[in-house]
């Protein structure tokens, strides 16, 4: 097979503690196990001896949830564990922490009414994304770093980090072009005191002495294309001191189990096309376990024999249980198509399938003789992949962020008044050369998608949990914003309808998906609180890829679905208020005509 000879190079996970550097990055598509390994190689290299401190820049984090204690943006000694101390930067709080730093030195210089323009214009989405890597700089180069000998960093999803990586060298090039004083993060006089820092941050991390970069995946097609596209976009940064980590991988142990059989053939599909970064890279291995790694026993025993630990005396019950009876995809669909036109939003931790939620459904629909566009916001995504040439009567786009700005920036520059003097333009297109400016192009491009729901459906891909926030949460700042750069007109129709069309039930309906895992389950419920907060009431959940109840003579994915029971009895008891449906773990790649299966799945 030759996905399997591809990993004949491949070492034990244990292996990543040999010649451990200073800094370790874990990064990959969300849901691949970045958090759970980061945890492990903190918790090993902190028990070796070694005072380690293992931070979260994601915003969606569930480090909480793992280590079993609640952090802040302060170190704290993990309990049980030895010289294992934990934080989160997060954003919102670093976001107001940030607005304080510029504007509090002006409290009783500068009049009422100039103070609340500057914290006005420090509340957009980009403001939360430069106060995060301000913290993240200072554990790289500033005090933060002098106290530990090896700081573990749980990355966010991979478009996330990536942007927060090449931020430093963006906001170094604004400085050096930028001759107002003045920027869409307010003062240039409160960034220019960090930019030292922030340079030497990137030097940082392009040092294979002090820093190793991590990319998790799975023998997944999709979590593997996000890993090379991270591998080369890190790799032009300069980055090149990566390894792959290669999570969950599994070996039947018992022969002829159909199951068992197309869980391996998946395994090989997806790894053999993707030879030149296996071949390439340093490729580490670690095995399909029979839980989720949460808490510091389970963490601890995650390097023992590579993992086996955690998989003894699984056989002893060989019993399937299949948990609350649910109703699949299509009584959704079902429900859905009725209406005829609006908005359906798939939203959840990433890596849980919205963006293959999001194309069976607009399938299903489009099928059913309805008018759908499906489109996403994600960073990261995978729809056209989703298809593969099947997409039927389909009309499928994407929110481009370098054609959105491209496009923004020609807009604003084309409204000036054409009497505008030289300086003022000059100093209007060094403004818009500021990395926030993607951000409001996007914003633009998502409520503008959305208003295309008064004609027929519009299917919407979402981006994880923590940008899709950021993407509700923000007109008020985009108004703002956009009116500061454009000077000349007001937001445009779409965008002032945004939060009225996302907060009608009858025009959008939000899908929370989410896997029959601890951490998936409970970040949809947090989820739901916080759309609720926002006036948005979901449609109902969707739990994916569930092996509960799947006929499988394997012993390790007979307990994985044992061990799945009691979050789908949580999300039906507990958390969920509308209807819950349920996928099965879907035998066939669920792309193409694949996607159809997921509806013949009981």
């Amino acid at each position: 097979m030759m996905g399997t000879m591809l990993l004949e190079k491949a070492r034990p996970i244990d292996g990543l503690l040999q010649e451990a550097s200073r800094y370790f990055f874990f990064t990959g598509k969300g849901g691949v196990g970045k958090t759970s390994l980061a945890s492990a190689t903190a918790l090993a290299l902190a028990e070796s001896g070694k005072k380690t401190l293992l931070v979260s820049t994601d915003p969606a984090s569930n480090l909480d949830e793992v280590l079993g204690l609640e952090l802040g943006r302060e170190p704290r000694a993990v309990p049980g564990g030895t010289n294992f101390f934990a934080l989160n930067i997060n954003p919102e709080a670093a976001a107001g922490a940030y607005r304080e730093k510029i504007v509090g030195p002006m409290r009783g210089l500068l009049p009422e009414a100039a103070l609340r323009e500057m914290e006005e214009q420090l509340s957009g989405a980009c403001t939360m994304e430069i106060a995060a890597f301000d913290e993240f700089t200072s554990f790289l180069s500033g005090d933060g770093a002098s106290d530990f000998d090896h700081i573990v960093f749980d990355t966010a999803p991979t478009g996330h980090t990536l942007r927060l990586m090449a931020l430093s060298q963006a906001w170094t090039s604004f400085f050096n072009e930028n001759s107002s004083g003045n920027s869409c993060l307010g003062p240039l006089a409160g960034l220019e005191k960090q930019r030292e820092l922030y340079a030497h941050a990137v030097e940082v991390l392009k040092d294979p002495v002090q820093t190793r970069v991590v990319l998790v995946s799975r023998a997944q097609k999709a979590a593997l294309k996000e890993a090379r596209r991270s591998w080369r976009e890190l790799g032009a940064l300069g980055i090149t001191n990566q390894s792959l980590a290669l999570n969950g991988w599994f070996e039947p142990r018992v022969e002829e189990d159909h199951v068992a059989q197309r869980w391996q053939e998946r395994q090989e599909e997806a790894l053999c096309g993707e030879s030149e970064m296996l071949e390439t890279l340093p490729l580490y291995q670690a095995p399909l376990l029979p839980e989720n790694l949460i808490g510091l026993e389970v963490l601890r025993a995650f390097f023992g024999e590579n993992g086996k630990s955690l998989s003894m005396g699984m056989e002893e019950n060989s019993s399937v249980e299949e948990g609350p009876n649910l109703p699949g995809l299509p009584a959704l669909a079902e429900q859905l198509v009725g209406q005829k036109r609006g908005v359906i939003l798939t939203m959840g931790k990433g890596g849980v399938g919205k963006t293959t939620l999001a194309a069976a459904l607009g399938l299903a629909l489009a099928e059913k003789g309805v008018k759908v566009r499906l489109s996403t916001t994600d960073p990261a995504a995978h729809l056209e992949e989703a298809f593969d040439g099947h997409k039927g009567y389909l009309v499928i786009d994407r929110i481009d962020p370098k054609a959105e700005t491209e496009a923004y920036v020609e807009e604003v520059l084309a409204q000036q008044p054409k009497d505008l003097d030289a300086e003022s333009r000059a100093l209007l297109e060094e403004d818009l050369r500021s990395p926030c400016t993607e951000e409001i192009a996007v914003f633009r491009a998502f409520a503008r998608t959305v208003a295309q729901g008064e004609d027929g459906f519009v299917v919407l891909d979402t981006a994880p949990t923590g940008h899709t926030l950021l993407l509700l949460d923000a007109t008020q700042s985009y108004h703002r914003e956009l009116g500061r750069q454009s000077r000349t007109t007001r937001p445009s129709e779409a965008i002032e309808k945004l939060l009225p069309r996302l907060r009608d039930p009858d025009f959008t309906k939000v899908v929370l998906v989410t896997l029959p895992e601890a951490t998936p389950v409970h970040e949809a419920a947090a989820l739901q609180s916080d759309l609720r907060r926002a006036g948005i009431e979901p449609q109902g959940w969707v739990i994916n890829q569930s092996l509960a109840g799947v006929k499988t003579a394997e012993p390790l994915l007979q307990a994985r679905g044992r061990e799945e029971v009691r979050y789908l009895r949580e999300v039906v008891e507990t958390h969920a208020k509308s209807p819950v449906y349920r996928i099965p773990w879907c035998p066939v790649d669920p792309s193409g005509e694949g996607l159809k299966h997921l509806f013949s799945q009981t």
